[in-house]
């Protein structure tokens, strides 16, 4: 690209909003890789069991992988969108609000706006409130007082880190999950009953649907990577794929080692048996549930506070600590109120806020940059297959969100992912 060093000149800018959005170093596409898999890998790990018991782990591992491969095509259309924007702007640093302008006009704008919004927050709480419980029990001091230091101490490492810092914390935290997950499978899977894998209820897989698309949400930062990377499209490929691999492996092995040692059926969580069965695990599965949500959190707060600092048209030639105020501040408070309420919300937020906002709106962005735009651009798409592709992606997303409205008629039992993660 022409704009290279433009890119390159944005990011030694001595702006603090410019540096705390860009952690990784400048073109590594291992730090990118890392960064993708820490961001993917979050509290949705700990709901898959639970959600796809009924269906089995030779059905789920199948409805897994076509998750990640709908959520690599989406996050590879935002890529393109981004690149293509960039080139227009002759700047990095494009969130999803400028693409939207560019793209799909004011409805769109509010459309993306809101559900970013709400599919953070929503997500936030339920990583504040989730790490509490767990440093609680490893701690022994009150919850509240839990909350506060994990959102303090992750938050101040995202605002005040260099881009050094957060990348080198960020790679710690993935070893350590990887070490911690390792281990996790060397201890349960001694009790693995092969013939429970091989179960496969293919009506219970659209129900398991949003829960696993929502684990394999890392679309909030694409922006980053693409300034990150300097709108070079074969590395942000790259990272996308490798990153988005990394946790596909770990969600099918876990799930492997869960479902193929539970003995009692269609438990609401299935863990707790475990946990009650094998002394051992308990620890080893409380630090990789707090490891990967503080990856996760690190992420979602770069790219919400990103997102409101863009939202608010804040300068970006000085220090911006609303944006972090207003990203750490809320989810805080909120999962200390009524955890239960926000739970509710959460299942809300996977079942419609991301398949909105990370499945529909890609392609539909992608749609009008390609096909409604009059402008000429050199950016190559990412994703082939014109209209067919876009119109799979949109009908997809729609398909899972009207049968889920049609569910909702006629509710059944509690969410069991509700459960798993209160």
């Amino acid at each position: 690209m022409s704009s290279r060093g433009s890119f390159l000149t944005l990011i030694e800018l001595p702006s603090k909003g410019n540096l705390i959005v860009i952690h990784c170093s400048p073109g590594s596409v291992t730090s990118s890789v890392l960064l993708v898999a820490g961001t993917t890998v979050g509290a949705g790990i700990l709901a898959i069991p639970a959600v796809t018991q009924e269906a089995g782990f030779l059905a789920a591992g199948i409805t897994c992988i076509l998750c990640w491969i709908y959520m690599v095509v989406t996050g590879l259309l935002i890529a393109e969108v981004n690149v293509k924007t960039m080139c227009e702007l002759g700047s990095g640093g494009v969130s999803l609000v400028s693409m939207a302008t560019r793209t799909l006009g004011t409805i769109g704008v509010q459309i993306v706006c809101w559900s970013y919004i709400f599919i953070h927050y929503a997500l936030l709480v339920a990583y504040v409130a989730r790490s509490s419980d767990i440093l609680t029990n490893i701690l022994g001091i009150p919850v509240w007082e839990c909350a506060s230091l994990f959102s303090i101490l992750l938050g101040s490492l995202c605002y005040f880190g260099s881009q050094r810092l957060i990348g080198v914390v960020n790679g710690v935290l993935v070893s350590g999950i990887i070490i911690s997950f390792s281990a996790l499978v060397a201890v349960a899977s001694g009790d693995l009953q092969w013939d429970g894998l091989l179960k496969a209820n293919l009506q219970a897989i659209p129900s398991s649907i949003p829960i696993i698309a929502l684990s394999f949400v890392y679309q909030n930062v694409v922006p980053v990577l693409c300034t990150n990377l300097e709108g070079d499209l074969s590395k942000i490929r790259s990272s996308i794929v490798l990153g988005t691999a990394i946790p596909l492996g770990l969600f099918l092995i876990w799930n492997a080692v869960i479902l193929g040692t539970i003995t009692t059926p269609q438990m609401a969580d299935p863990l707790q048996q475990l946990l009650a069965t094998n002394g051992v695990v308990g620890p080893i599965v409380g630090a990789f549930s707090l490891l990967a949500i503080a990856t996760s959190y690190i992420g979602f707060v770069l790219g919400l506070s990103d997102f409101l600092s863009d939202l608010l048209k804040l300068p970006s030639d000085r220090s911006r600590p609303l944006p972090y105020f207003l990203t750490l501040f809320p989810p805080l408070i909120l999962s200390l109120l009524d955890p239960d309420i926000f739970f509710k919300a959460l299942d809300f937020a996977g079942t419609y806020g991301v398949l909105v906002l990370f499945g529909i709106v890609p392609a539909a962005m992608c749609w009008s940059d390609r096909y409604s735009k009059s402008g000429s651009s050199n950016v190559s798409e990412l994703v082939p297959g014109g209209r067919f592709t876009l119109s799979l992606v949109i009908g997809g997303a729609g398909y899972v969100i009207l049968s889920e409205l049609i569910h909702n008629f006629m509710p059944t039992t509690s969410s069991p992912q509700i459960l798993l993660i209160n």
